[in-house]
């Protein structure tokens, strides 16, 4: 008896998803007794896996599935980035992070849109939506990197928080433009502002109510009924953050990170869970985002294109030389140097500077624009590929060495 097409696709799709879980477990052990992250290992095993190689794993970018694995997966990683974030640090460094987060992601932006327009010789519209998608930094390879370096808590706490919130705005960004882009909208610049605050202010608003619901249902004194389905409720919690901004024509990302907030920081509103259960609560949250992580970066190694890769390697590397080099100081020195209060010094800029990873986020933007067929997506796709291995081969191995050099470690 021969099986319908249907369940022979399924069974495709789950062996497809068993052998990314099996090899994805065993090289993120590797990773981690190698000192390297994980995403970079993912990245390279994706790869060998996919049909430019072994063949063993072949999902392809516009589907359904790619498609759904790279938003809930994008989601949950900004929920998990936005949870270590600590509000106890934006009361001393509050300014830095809105600027660097918002008009950051704009200088990085342009400053990059401009390289990849002459390096490349790309369309505008095209040339800036290259440089939306890998503007934002990367909590995801960011945070394990300062559990394995300890930095001084109040550069580390700051770069993780502008990571986690500016992949938000990256985002926005992302799809403003890519509008521009494919004539949905016309280009006004009140318009773009109008814009970029209503879905962000929206998304912090949905995102806040949602995690102030989620924290009363588990870790209340008298309503905290859902304590035991912690996990559960922050699953869904995601979901609808993400769904809700969404339909209300909002940022989902926005929403998600902010709900991870307000979920990692409620302590500050009068709710404790008690150790047991917030233990539970935060292996969850870990072992969720790492299976997370596995599925975006396997399956975005396993599309990669060589032959384009090849063909804008050169221009592409220079693009992202650019990028590292003139772009991310360019934006560090002119958004956080003027803010008095929190009186960086030049060892602080300098980290700063140099610690930006690219990852998950402009990842997961990228295979999304290639899925959506928007307007050059191949060539960005295979663009933030390399800007994600450059920047974490060369910035996250060398972040302990340049944080001694400068005195940022916690035991120095």
């Amino acid at each position: 008896m021969e099986s319908s097409p249907a369940i022979e696709l399924a069974k495709h799709i789950l062996l497809s998803f068993g052998l990314i879980l099996g090899v994805g477990t065993f090289f993120s052990i590797v990773a981690n007794k190698l000192k390297v992250p994980d995403v970079v290992v993912f990245l390279l095993v994706g790869m060998c896996l996919g049909p430019a190689m072994l063949g063993l794993v072949d999902i392809k970018a516009d589907s359904t599935m790619n498609q759904l694995i790279l938003i809930f997966g994008s989601c949950y990683i900004l929920f998990d980035g936005g949870a270590s974030i600590r509000l106890k640090v934006l009361k001393e460094v509050w300014i830095t992070l809105v600027v660097i987060a918002t008009v950051g992601v704009l200088i990085t932006a342009a400053i990059t849109g401009v390289a990849a327009y002459y390096i490349l010789g790309l369309a505008p519209m095209v040339a800036l939506l290259l440089g939306a998608t890998i503007a934002s930094t990367d909590p995801a390879t960011l945070v394990p990197v300062f559990r394995q370096v300890k930095i001084k808590d109040r550069v580390a706490q700051t770069v993780m928080s502008e990571s986690a919130f500016n992949d938000a705005m990256g985002a926005i960004i992302v799809f403003v433009i890519l509008g521009l882009a494919t004539g949905q909208s016309e280009f006004s610049l009140s318009h773009v502002l109008m814009e970029l605050a209503w879905e962000s202010v929206l998304g912090i608003m949905v995102g806040g109510a949602l995690g102030y619901l989620a924290a009363l249902l588990i870790a209340h004194e008298k309503m905290n009924f859902l304590t035991e389905y912690a996990p559960i409720v922050s699953l869904m919690a995601v979901i609808g953050a993400y769904m809700g901004a969404d339909g209300a024509h909002a940022s989902g990302f926005m929403a998600v990170f902010v709900f991870g907030i307000m979920l990692g920081n409620k302590e500050i509103f009068g709710f404790k869970m008690e150790e047991r259960e917030a233990e539970k609560l935060e292996d969850y949250i870990l072992t969720t985002a790492l299976i997370m992580r596995m599925f975006i970066f396997i399956l975005l190694g396993a599309q990669v294109d060589f032959a384009l890769m090849n063909q804008y390697l050169v221009g592409g590397a220079l693009v992202v030389v650019i990028f590292m080099f003139i772009a991310r100081p360019v934006t560090v020195f002119l958004c956080a140097l003027p803010d008095r209060r929190a009186k960086w010094d030049m060892k602080e800029l300098l980290f700063m500077c140099w610690t930006r990873e690219t990852g998950v986020i402009p990842g997961a933007l990228a295979g999304m624009l290639v899925g959506m067929k928007a307007p050059g997506a191949e060539i960005i796709a295979s663009v933030t590929f390399i800007a994600i291995l450059m920047t974490i081969l060369i910035q996250a191995t060398t972040t302990k060495w340049l944080a001694g050099k400068l005195g940022l470690l916690e035991n120095a």
